[in-house]
């Protein structure tokens, strides 16, 4: 005699953008992740990086934009991935639609939960590298380390900063980011 074992559902794009204003979760492989409130820390890190970025990419006049969360970005065709990074810079005009972005963001920084770093440093940089992100940053504030991943092809590499440090973008020539500059 044989048994089916129940499997958990799995979940669509079309889940994700039916669920209530008021519920921050990401869609990874068709299962729902919460998402808690940020703390304070962490938005005086996302806005201090969005307006360090956000400032340098204008001062370029590219077609490089930021984007803070929450931001839908679909990381694959298949529609079960739809992740909300704290930073998103993107610069193929393509890849936006009116929800977000289908497709891999050139720049991502993810600032680290204390509830659920394990999430940033291997569920998210496993499914960043296989989509095609070119450089990925952890911004743990507990920690006040910063770890740098270069994720392009035929790359991999991984630099570990502090919050004293001055780290440069990979994926531009002369951005510094100095985080001693910081409003922390």
């Amino acid at each position: 005699m044989s048994y089916a074992i129940k499997q958990p559902p799995v979940y669509t794009e079309d889940d994700y953008y039916r669920l209530p204003e008021n519920v921050r979760a990401e869609l990874i492989d068709g299962q729902f992740y919460s998402m808690s409130a940020p703390s304070r820390i962490h938005q005086t890190l996302l806005i201090e990086l969005c307006t360090i970025i956000n400032n340098y990419l204008k001062s370029k006049k590219g077609s490089c934009r930021v984007y803070p969360a929450p931001f839908a970005v679909k990381l694959f065709s298949d529609n079960k991935t739809v992740v909300e990074p704290d930073i998103s810079v993107i610069c193929s005009p393509s890849k936006l639609t009116d929800r977000g972005c289908t497709g891999a963001p050139d720049w991502i920084i993810e600032i680290t939960s204390p509830s659920n770093p394990e999430h940033d440093y291997i569920e998210k940089l496993n499914l960043y590298k296989h989509a095609g992100v070119r450089e990925y940053w952890i911004a743990d504030p507990i920690t006040a380390k910063i770890t740098v991943y270069h994720l392009e092809e035929f790359r991999f590499q991984m630099d570990t900063y502090t919050f004293q440090d001055k780290i440069k973008a990979g994926i531009y020539e002369d951005l510094w980011i100095n985080f001693q500059d910081l409003s922390l």
